[in-house]
Order: C-alpha cells, then structure tokens, then sequence
C-alpha cells in the first residue's frame, strides 16, 4: 500500500448535494475555485464562496452542504505540520496569490506523483494563509443548540430579503418577543438586530463574490431599500464598500 504524502490537493467538481456530514483524519484548508460552500463546524456555520476559505483541524466534524456545483481545490495535511494556523476552525479571505498556490497544487492529488518542490511549495501556501487568519472578515452565521432559537435564526435567513420586525420572528418561532431577545444576547452575544445585519452581510459577502448580480440587486436581495443603507451597513461590516470589496474579489481572481 503507497503511503499518502504529508500534504496533497483535493481537486474535483462537485454537483449538488444533500448535506453531507464528515470528519477527515487530516487537517483541511476548504476551498471552492468556483461555487460556494456552506460549512458548520461546532460553534460556526460558515457562508464560503470563491474568494474564501475555512481551516479545519483534524478530526473535527462538519457538514457541508452544496447548493450548486463547486469546484473543489483543498489541501489536507497532516496534522499539526501547518504553521501559524489555530487548532480551532476558522474561515477567512484568500488573496489571488493564495488561490493561484492552491490551484498550481491541483495535480497534486493523494495518489499522484509529486514533484520534489511539492511539499515546501504546500507548506508555502499554508503559512502565507496563516498570516491572513488575524486579518479575517466574520463570515460565521449565528448558530444555537436552543430549538427556539434556531427557529428564530432560520426564519430570520429564510426571510432576511423582506421586512423583518422582532414580533413577527419570535411569532414563527414560538416565543415571546422578549423570550427571544434575551436567549439572542444571553447565547449569542448580540441583539437579533444586530443578528439580522450579521445574516444580511454574510449573504451579501456571497453575492458579490459572485459576481453575477448588481450592488442594486444585492441590496435588494439583503433587504435593503436604500443603497446608501447597504454601502454604509456593508463598509461598517467589511471595512470596505460592497463596490471595492468587489473589485479586491475580482482582483484576487
């Protein structure tokens, strides 16, 4: 039996599936060259299109869903050889320089041959996306244990292109609105208001990734009515403004 190498790209188009539940024995930066993933890890749910990544430990449990086709470019190491990045999940932005490394590993797969620059060139990679880790935008969507408000949630992402007030939330929940607003702050740390304006940047962040639609239509899709609301919602969010964020994404492609 060959012996996998230490580190090796996992490159293959994926067609939609039903969420998919998997634990992998190696450490796994998660990455789409096209498409986008959604990922829950314990603690984080994660919105993840093109120009983004998640680094996942060993032995960690996940799922992954796929709404749409996604080509996958991921590389799995063997653990803790990575440097520089947590042994906890995490999500962040890539660079065009880390996409062009992870893509330039694509045939560098568990059963082919690698060159002898292989594995300095995948340990590269891995440490310059260690040093976008504390640059990260929070692409972790709100996620409880507590039924209710999990209900709430889903509601609240189901719904988060139309007009939402708490009443009507906690109503499709089956809780008071007070119930509600004191389990948002008491587990997650935030106001379902700020909750909502999480959800509509998150979703947002996908869209423009994307590429396929206008900043008004993302707006609109968010919910917002104002553009200028979006812009400055957005550029609070993401330090940047929906157009600039979205030309870096072009950039970065």
């Amino acid at each position: 039996m060959t012996t996998a190498p230490d580190a090796y790209c996992f490159f293959q188009e994926i067609e939609p599936r039903d969420p998919m539940v998997v634990r992998f024995d190696r450490d796994y930066l998660l990455h789409a060259v096209s498409g986008a993933l959604q990922v829950q890890v314990p603690g984080s749910r994660w919105s993840l299109p093109s120009s983004f990544a998640a680094w996942v430990p060993a032995d960690t449990e996940m799922t992954v869903t796929l709404d749409r086709p996604v080509t996958s470019c991921s590389i799995l190491v063997k653990p803790k050889s990575a440097h520089g990045l947590p042994d906890r999940p995490i999500a962040f932005q890539m660079t065009r320089l880390t996409r062009e490394m992870a893509h330039h590993c694509r045939n560098w797969g568990k059963d082919d041959v690698h060159p002898p620059e292989a594995a300095v060139f995948f340990s590269a990679l891995l440490t310059t996306c260690a040093g976008l880790v504390d640059k990260a935008i929070n692409v972790s969507l709100p996620s409880s244990d507590d039924a209710g408000l999990s209900r709430a949630i889903a509601y609240t992402e189901a719904n988060m292109g139309q007009p939402l007030v708490a009443t009507s939330v906690a109503k499709a929940a089956g809780l008071s609105e007070r119930t509600m607003q004191r389990r948002f702050v008491t587990d997650l740390g935030e106001t379902w208001s700020q909750a909502l304006t999480r959800i509509r940047m998150i979703h947002a962040v996908k869209l423009l990734a994307l590429r396929e639609m206008s900043i008004i239509q993302i707006a609109g899709a968010c919910g917002y009515g104002s553009v200028s609301a979006f812009n400055r919602n957005f550029k609070s969010y993401a330090g940047l403004t929906p157009s600039d964020f979205q030309k870096q994404t072009v950039q970065n492609a």
